[in-house]
């Protein structure tokens, strides 16, 4: 079937224009120098302008035109008219040129949950750390991450004036994940990326017990499963609750679409149902490759301590 003919790639297409729009939201709110940060629970739980208006945007321009899909993003906003500008009617169209996978060519709207981080790294937005960031917009069917899009609005932000700004990968499970270059850490190597801002005594723990060559902390689940993806780290470990389902779903897709793997410390698969819990209360245990080798170093005693 053509996939222009499927609801889900053309949700994909219209997602990955509206992912765009939102890095140039984020990139925009920087620009003009008002953040605007409130704290929601705590001094390392930070909301933006941009984590407002851009999730505003997202959520606004997926109902408007897919009004059937159930649609969580991460900020609790109140209900206002979203103003036009901030709209994205736009589909790209290189994506409904691709096959839909035939598991999935005959879902409707109604059938779909997406889930929507306007701003993953927060915090290290606030901080300047901008590389950090990425928006994330993760499909969901029948309770598993299908399709996802992740937006990274200050991709090549060092790399000069002349550098293009921001990029966009995307994948769907049974077609693949496009926009990167895969690339794998070297054979025997073992680097983990784990939390910047949101450590502990168990994170730590669980870290040391990987008997890591080296550890990467950084900010933002997305920014992490890149590093996964292009040979910058092996395994991102955090044995903690603290990340949501907005954080997993997408970047999740576009691990497993290159053949890793995301699972909770435990080793469960995560459910993205409509109706699940939103906080990955046993953690994120994830690889590209030698998913095993991780799984089979976390203590027993972090098992027990993270409920899922």
């Amino acid at each position: 079937m053509a996939s222009s003919n499927t609801v889900l790639m053309r949700l994909v297409a219209s997602a990955y224009s509206i992912a765009q729009k939102a890095g140039m939201i984020v990139r925009r709110v920087i620009a003009e120098g008002d953040l605007g940060i409130v704290e929601k629970t705590c001094a390392t739980d930070l909301q933006t302008k941009a984590d407002r208006l851009a999730q505003m945007s997202i959520c606004s321009s997926l109902a408007r035109k897919f009004p059937k899909l159930t649609i969580i993003g991460e900020e609790d906003l109140p209900s206002e008219e979203v103003d036009q500008e901030l709209i994205e009617d736009s589909q790209w169209e290189e994506i409904l040129k691709q096959p839909c996978p035939s598991q999935y060519s005959a879902i409707q709207e109604e059938d779909l949950v997406v889930w929507v981080d306007p701003l993953d790294g927060t915090k290290e937005y606030t901080e300047g750390l901008l590389d950090n960031v990425t928006v994330l917009i993760g499909i969901a069917y029948e309770g598993k991450a299908i399709a996802g899009v992740i937006n990274q609005p200050y991709y090549n932000y060092e790399a000069g004036p002349d550098a293009v700004l921001g990029r966009t990968i995307w994948g769907v499970l049974g077609l693949g994940a496009f926009g990167f270059q895969l690339k794998e850490v070297p054979a025997g190597k073992h680097i983990i990326t784990t939390t910047r801002s949101h450590s502990n005594k168990l994170v730590t723990d669980c870290v040391t017990a990987m008997n890591p060559d080296a550890v990467l902390q950084v900010g933002g689940a997305g920014n992490k499963i890149i590093q996964l993806i292009e040979g910058k780290a092996s395994a991102y470990v955090f044995a903690s609750p603290g990340c949501k389902k907005w954080d997993t779903c997408a970047p999740e897709v576009i691990l497993h679409a290159v053949g890793g793997k995301l699972t909770d410390i435990h080793g469960n698969v995560l459910q993205y149902h409509k109706d699940v819990k939103h906080m990955n209360s046993a953690g994120v245990l994830a690889t590209l490759r030698n998913y095993d080798y991780y799984a089979s170093r976390v203590p027993e005693s972090i098992k027990n301590a993270l409920v899922p």
